[in-house]
């Protein structure tokens, strides 16, 4: 048996310990375990990227640009970028620049309507050169976590004559020109250029309004020249630029008049290369910030723009630096425009007392309260359900062939152990089930199940073998292609968390710790010095989410379906920092979760109060799959509203109550589930939908899971009728 331990989870949890001033700190740097075996043969091959010491990011912004035709857009927000490749009005070679304003977005028709769409295809400005022609050949370099840069050459032949370094938020798109002959074109067409003038002794300012009445500025910085370069406006469609010019071009959509184009004009000629990101937590508050190394004049301050959950968590100091601009994105609300070589945000309410028991948040943030104290009558019912499930086949339920569904089997059982020792006091069953947890996890860091997993040495990370074995990359959702691993291994890391914390020994037997913190290095690495793994793959600290989508192109860029498996992977990560003692990784589940938290409730969790989405799209109350183009109402597997709403649901854990209010939980009670159709919801997905009425009305939750007559059917395969019915009880639903 186990040596389990013998004291209750205290009331509230205590953080591990002190942590770096910067929690952005490697949580390793050595090869995976020698189990996890190197393979060069991935199935997706990079497509014209230089090679790179760092590893490669596989799900970020620019990933179109390397992916298929290479010509789908990339979204820097609020500006989209797109390889014109011969196409368009202008049949262009070079790069295209768009801005969407919400009058242009395509509506369903229904009421509410189930999506909207930014248009494909609209090319206000193209930055191109008279070399570029048929041979074109776009490349990419220095894929980093918020930043990479675009070249276009004449031919494969030939060396790069522009170069784009795209950033996130970057407030100009700026194309840098290494003797190349400027050409500029637009697919919506020129009204008018004019020559305004220089601008700090090295810069030069041209206006240009476009046939769609947009007013666009021009800026032109030459290094290897003296005097204003000269640009002709030879027809509607093209300008034409100084022969083999040596600077940057860049251009900037301004809908705030005169006061944006001096926010302009005081940082034209500088432009952001790369970003980097640090923070810092005290208590349960804690900061972080996103700094960027700058290109071109470096007295010149960056001009950015912020997402509304960024904005809404601005310290003073980069509040006071917001301009009068602001840009609509499309899935996203207006971005706003600061004026800043950094900015820093602060989350004043982390989770710090949430652990593994039921939590409540008490409407502040991440202040609540443990529900650990059950009642005799509840005590009772959990111990008859976890005898029934203590008892099914772990192998049957947890070595399967797909990593997403292998990992619900072991959190599930996890969960109900947890339950057992801590909540129940029932400590023979609990250690009776957690030698078989053990003995079924074992299969994994042995890497004996049906698709091991292998270490890509192409892209760089963690992998199903699945893909290599049947020749289909959609094998176990995409797992070989770098798709859901922050939803597959969130499972496994978490189930690991409270094996350790049960059974601390376990954390120093053979590679156990090391497997597990290779998942989370695959999906949540923290630093650029790790060497075998990309910095943050799956989170995005711009748009405070993770991105599901991995080596796949996208007319509608990365999206992300499962918010709530999303933020219970961010939980794993705290959990399994606090098990194993490593404060820093603690810390920024914590943060991580805080961030979460923020931007769902901001651009997924639809309150009839939000006012970042579009007015009519909130009767939705979720946005379903969210893509940086579009926002569809609907899932990948199908349209019943228990499973477009169930899936920003699952699983019902203790971060649940910190991300999804009661007010917006009730509100979709009601709108969708509370009248009477929840009882009519079949399989596991009635149990979901009462599992999240616990946050509201926990009674009824508990009295559903608690009936004699309970049908098992009504549990998904990650889900016990254990820890729902102390899930409710624990949140006030049992007497």
């Amino acid at each position: 048996m186990s040596d389990l331990l013998s004291v209750v989870l205290p009331l509230h949890q205590v953080p591990t310990g002190p942590t770096s001033a910067n929690i952005f700190v490697p949580i390793a740097t050595d090869a995976p375990p020698a189990q996890i075996k190197q393979r060069s043969d991935h199935p997706v091959k990079q497509l014209n990227i230089y090679p790179q010491d760092n590893p490669y990011e596989t799900n970020k912004f620019y990933a179109n640009f390397f992916l298929g035709g290479q010509s789908n857009p990339t979204w820097t927000q609020p500006y989209s970028v797109s390889w014109s490749k011969g196409g368009g009005n202008a049949e262009s070679w070079g790069l295209a620049v768009s801005h969407t304003e919400q009058s242009q977005l395509a509506w369903d028709s229904g009421d509410p309507p189930r999506y909207f769409i930014g248009p494909i295809g609209l090319q206000s400005i193209i930055f191109s050169a008279a070399e570029l022609g048929e041979s074109t050949v776009l490349s990419t370099d220095t894929l980093q976590g918020f930043s990479a840069n675009v070249n276009l050459a004449p031919s494969a032949q030939d060396e790069t004559i522009i170069t784009f370094p795209l950033a996130q938020g970057m407030g100009f798109v700026t194309a840098v020109y290494t003797g190349g002959s400027p050409i500029l074109q637009s697919g919506i067409f020129f009204k008018t250029l004019q020559y305004v003038g220089e601008l700090n002794a090295v810069t030069f300012k041209y206006q240009i309004v476009l046939n769609d009445g947009t007013d666009w500025l021009l800026y032109a910085t030459p290094t290897g020249s003296l005097g204003a370069p000269p640009f002709t406006l030879e027809n509607s469609t093209t300008i034409l630029g100084p022969e083999k010019f040596q600077g940057s071009i860049q251009v900037a959509k301004n809908p705030a008049g005169t006061s944006g184009e001096s926010s302009y004009d005081a940082s034209a000629g500088s432009f952001a290369l790369s970003a980097s990101i640090s923070a810092s937590v005290d208590a349960n508050s804690g900061s972080y910030t996103l700094a960027w190394e700058k290109g071109g004049i470096q007295n010149q301050t960056l001009l950015m723009f912020a997402l509304p959950h960024l904005v809404d968590s601005f310290d003073d100091t980069t509040f006071n630096a917001l301009t009068d601009i602001n840009m609509t994105t499309i899935t996203k609300g207006n971005a706003k425009a600061v004026m800043a070589d950094s900015i820093t945000m602060i989350e004043g309410s982390l989770p710090t007392e949430m652990g593994f028991a039921p939590w409540q948040s008490t409407g502040n943030g991440g202040q609540g309260t443990v529900g650990n104290q059950l009642s005799t009558a509840a005590i009772t019912a959990i111990n008859n359900a976890a005898a029934t499930e203590l008892n099914e086949d772990f192998v049957a339920q947890s070595v399967l062939d797909s990593m997403y569904y292998s990992g619900k089997g072991l959190a599930k059982f996890a969960g109900v152990i947890y339950t057992m020792q801590d909540l129940a006091g029932n400590s023979a069953l609990a250690a009776a089930g957690l030698d078989k947890l053990k003995d079924v996890y074992n299969v994994f860091v042995n890497n004996t199940q049906q698709y091991p997993l292998a270490y890509d040495t192409v892209w760089k990370g963690a992998v199903s073998t699945g893909a290599y074995i049947t020749g289909d990359t959609g094998v176990d959702f995409g797992n070989s292609v770098y798709n859901d691993h922050h939803f597959h291994y969130g499972y496994f890391v978490y189930a690991a968390a409270v094996i350790g914390y049960l059974d601390p020994s376990w954390l120093t037997e053979g590679d156990n710790k090391a497997w597990v913190n290779m998942l989370v290095r695959d999906y949540a690495n923290p630093s650029a010095d790790d060497p075998y793994f990309p910095f943050q793959r799956s989170f995005d600290w711009f748009h405070g989410h993770s991105w599901a989508k991995g080596l796949f192109e996208s007319g509608d860029g990365k999206d992300e379906e499962s918010s709530s498996e999303d933020a219970f992977a961010s939980y794993a990560i705290k959990m399994w920092g606090s098990v194993i003692g490593d404060a820093n990784m603690e810390a920024r589940g914590n943060l991580q979760l805080a961030v979460h938290a923020r931007s769902l409730q901001h651009y997924f969790l639809l309150e009839s109060t939000n006012k970042v989405q579009p007015a009519k799209f909130i009767p939705n109350k979720v946005t379903g799959i969210l893509f940086e183009n579009k926002v569809d109402h609907t899932t990948y597997f199908g349209t019943n509203p228990e499973y477009i709403q169930g899936i920003h649901m699952i699983p019902l854990n203790p971060s649940s109550s910190y991300t999804r209010t009661k007010n917006f939980v009730k509100e979709e009670w009601d709108t969708y589930f509370g009248n009477g159709y929840a009882d009519t919801v079949e399989g596991g997905w009635r149990g979901i939908l009462y599992a999240n009425l616990a946050l509201v009305d926990p009674v009824s939750s508990y009295n559903f899971f608690a009936a004699d007559d309970f049908d098992y059917t009504y549990l998904d395969g990650g889900a016990s009728r254990t820890w729902y019915l102390a899930y409710a009880a624990g949140l006030g639903g049992a007497a």
